[in-house]
């Protein structure tokens, strides 16, 4: 990279961050640079994860970041997003792993389970030995969870569950699946309604849980999105989380989730400025740097507008969520416009890099294509705009 002002923090933003965060940025990078990246290209093309990433993430205090107790790091707002940015620097694959086990299975457990429930697992989830997954989406409702078809029937001390989920991120190595399904004992409720829907804690290993990896992904291919089936799953009674009910627990739960996506998108913006500025330096055209050029350097400048927007965004996040004060609706505007700077640097740095830059070792290409996972799930952009709308006009345009 060039001589000169850092463009990967041009308002020196991290010069203000904790002294925790700065260590855990340290931490974090070194694995990812010492560790991962020598492996991230042949990972991509054996669509692999391996499965000691997890022990190792657990030790770099990547799950569950900001839950305090049960062996959970507590970290403050602004480690917790700097370690994500730091794991989607090497790949969104790591930070999703991440996102899955720790800000949904683990916060779903803290939030909303037992005593019982988060002694047994949220120390094992928060070292990385015990796996999960999050099981909201379906094949035919991804926008709508509230429309899932999965069920919870009640049979003396136990739940019997039947239904499917599509894209759920580390369901294959998962030892225990938060699985939501409406339940036929919710008092006073329509048992079509969002009220229905309950939190369930699945044993994988129990009779009729069924994951397989989903084929053919030409993005997150260094991860282990999968599908769920559960043919009459027989649950005991105590698996259910007892304050899980409702679609706004599973929804909490997201906003965390969408919050460290925020931060892990501009570590993807980073990787692809920074390899776009190296090449532009390297590579010579008309006996001259590609750098030299004027047009050359205004999609570099582009690069660097939306990489400082999107930092500038995240840090006031981290101000907000740290006050206590942070809402639905501002996680959104975060989680929607860094994602569409991301996607937008990969895309510039991807055509900067010219021929090589279709080439599968290419970090550019790679966050690309990785970017229209993330721009899709945990809400995709029409319906984070929709929540905005809503916050803006009071009007509510979802139905």
């Amino acid at each position: 990279m060039a001589q000169g002002r850092c463009p990967l923090d041009f308002l020196d933003l991290d010069a203000g961050l904790p002294p925790a965060a700065i260590a855990a940025r340290d931490r974090v990078r070194a694995w990812v640079d010492e560790t991962f990246r020598p492996m991230v290209t042949r990972l991509w093309r054996d669509n692999d994860f391996p499965r000691e990433y997890f022990a190792a993430l657990g030790e770099l205090n990547a799950f569950g970041t900001t839950i305090s107790g049960w062996g959970c790091p507590g970290l403050d707002a602004f480690t917790s997003g700097v370690i994500m940015r730091e794991l989607e620097r090497g790949d969104t694959g790591l930070r999703t792993c991440a996102s899955v086990q720790g800000s949904l299975a683990m916060t779903a457990v803290s939030t909303f389970g037992s005593d019982a429930q988060r002694e047994a697992l949220l120390p094992g989830m928060a070292a990385g030995t015990h796996l999960s997954c999050f099981g909201l989406t379906e094949p035919g409702h991804g926008s709508n969870p509230g429309g899932m078809t999965t069920t919870a029937r009640r049979e003396g001390d136990h739940y019997v569950l039947s239904g499917e989920k599509k894209w759920i991120g580390n369901a294959t190595v998962a030892d225990t699946a938060v699985i939501w399904a409406k339940a036929d004992d919710v008092p006073d409720t329509d048992p079509n309604s969002s009220r229905a829907i309950r939190g369930f804690l699945v044993d994988t290993s129990l009779p009729g849980y069924h994951a397989s990896l989903i084929e053919g992904r030409m993005s997150l291919r260094i991860g282990l999105t999968a599908e769920i089936r559960l043919d009459d799953v027989r649950i005991p009674a105590d698996a259910a989380m007892p304050d899980a009910i409702g679609l706004k627990a599973a929804l909490a739960c997201l906003d965390h989730a969408r919050y460290g996506i925020a931060w892990g998108t501009i570590g993807a913006g980073m990787a692809c400025l920074s390899e776009a500025l190296d090449y532009a330096n390297e590579r010579e055209v008309f006996d001259r740097p590609l750098a030299s050029f004027q047009l050359t350097q205004d999609k570099l400048a582009r690069m660097l507008t939306d990489l400082t927007n999107a930092q500038l965004l995240a840090h006031r996040l981290a101000a907000l969520k740290e006050q206590g004060t942070l809402e639905s609706a501002q996680i959104s505007l975060g989680k929607a416009a860094n994602v569409d700077a991301a996607i937008r640097m990969a895309r510039t740095g991807r055509e900067l890099l010219g021929g090589v830059g279709i080439c599968d070792d290419r970090d550019c290409l790679r966050h690309m294509c990785n970017l229209e996972s993330v721009a899709t799930y945990e809400g995709t952009r029409d319906i984070h705009h929709l929540v905005l709308g809503h916050a803006m006009t009071g009007h509510s345009a979802f139905r």
